[in-house]
């Protein structure tokens, strides 16, 4: 069992992730890739991804036990941006941190803090073993996840949107309840189902929730609660993710071009102004457009102060995310306790 302790401050602080994290969804689907469970919705995916991959994952394989504790600093908070800014995270990561955290695999496999002699290069902190690590991380990203992303974004983008229905029907306290059913908010503590106990005391400083399609089961914490606290937990699916993204111009065919452009400008939110000048268009035309797009169910629409402000709906975000519409980062989110399937384990992440 994990329960995560929350003050006042605590549920003030609570915030979701502005969309998937890279890296966490690079090491996840790792995971994902050597669990047989699951073959429903991973199996066809698995197929794919190990022809891609040719059977290169020795490397990853060392660092990231099918279960249990993995590295902190292989899911730097910089994910969120993009893949290239997370491979500069780990790239800028201390030799001490380095060698601290792989010897806790040591730790977790045989009870006994030292590094594995696979890892004992990546220790030391050199520029070549780090490079390849990089390597190895970016040619697994390419092969399985990068074919699915819009597929990935359309599924935490639909679950951001109900987390932020629950946040405005009832503030923090919604959010928490509205969470997956393996985590359960009996105020003032978060429990979830866990691998192994674990007290982890927010402190003040807040939650980060990041929705993750590759975690299953139960959710994942950094191990370090020195870390910003994150806790990643599984978005809701169950169809097999697809290759499939036929990009804009097919969505244009569906609603038209300029209302295709108006409902991928809304991206993570904006006003009618916002929406007018992302999509090239007049403020009467975003206004129509945008009124159009939520009688469809796409778009829903707020006051905010004395301007209206546009959101995706699930079923918007579904469509403009299976359609290949950018979604650029608009924050930059924290560190998290890395582990989705008992990242917490003897020695936990």
């Amino acid at each position: 069992m994990l329960r995560i302790h929350f003050s006042g401050n605590d549920l003030a602080g609570v915030r979701m992730a502005a969309q998937p994290d890279v890296l966490w969804e690079t090491i996840l689907s790792f995971h994902r890739l050597r669990d047989r469970r699951g073959s429903v919705v991973y199996g066809e995916w698995r197929s794919e991804a190990r022809i891609r991959l040719g059977g290169e994952t020795r490397l990853l394989g060392a660092l990231v036990p099918s279960r249990g504790y993995f590295p902190d600093f292989l899911t730097p908070a910089q994910g969120i941006l993009g893949l290239d800014e997370g491979l500069d995270a780990i790239r800028a990561t201390p030799p001490g941190r380095l060698h601290t955290e792989l010897a806790l695999i040591g730790a977790a496999r045989s009870g006994r803090p030292a590094v594995p002699s696979a890892l004992r290069a990546l220790a030391d902190g050199g520029g070549g073993p780090l490079g390849r690590l990089l390597g190895a991380l970016r040619a697994y990203h390419r092969a399985a996840v990068e074919p699915y992303w819009s597929h990935i974004q359309a599924r935490v983008e639909a679950d951001r949107a109900r987390r932020g229905r629950a946040l405005l029907d009832g503030g923090a306290d919604e959010l928490l309840a509205s969470l997956p059913p393996m985590l359960r908010w009996r105020s003032p503590v978060l429990e979830a189902d866990y691998p192994v106990d674990r007290e982890m005391h927010l402190d003040g400083r807040g939650l980060l929730l990041q929705p993750s399609y590759f975690c299953r089961g139960t959710p994942v914490v950094l191990r370090d609660p020195e870390l910003p606290p994150v806790l990643v937990y599984p978005v809701t699916h169950s169809e097999a993710p697809k290759v499939r993204a036929p990009g804009l111009p097919s969505l244009a065919k569906l609603v038209g071009h300029t209302r295709s452009e108006v409902l991928n400008a809304i991206g993570d939110g904006g006003t009618t102004s916002e929406l007018a000048r992302r999509a090239g268009v007049s403020l009467a035309s975003a206004s129509q457009h945008a009124g159009v797009l939520r009688d469809a169910g796409l778009v829903a629409t707020l006051r905010h102060g004395n301007a209206v402000l546009h959101t995706l709906t699930p079923l918007g975000a579904a469509l403009l995310g299976g359609a290949g519409g950018p979604r650029e980062p608009r924050e930059v989110r924290e560190p998290r306790e890395s582990r989705c399937y008992a990242r917490n384990g003897p020695v936990t992440s």
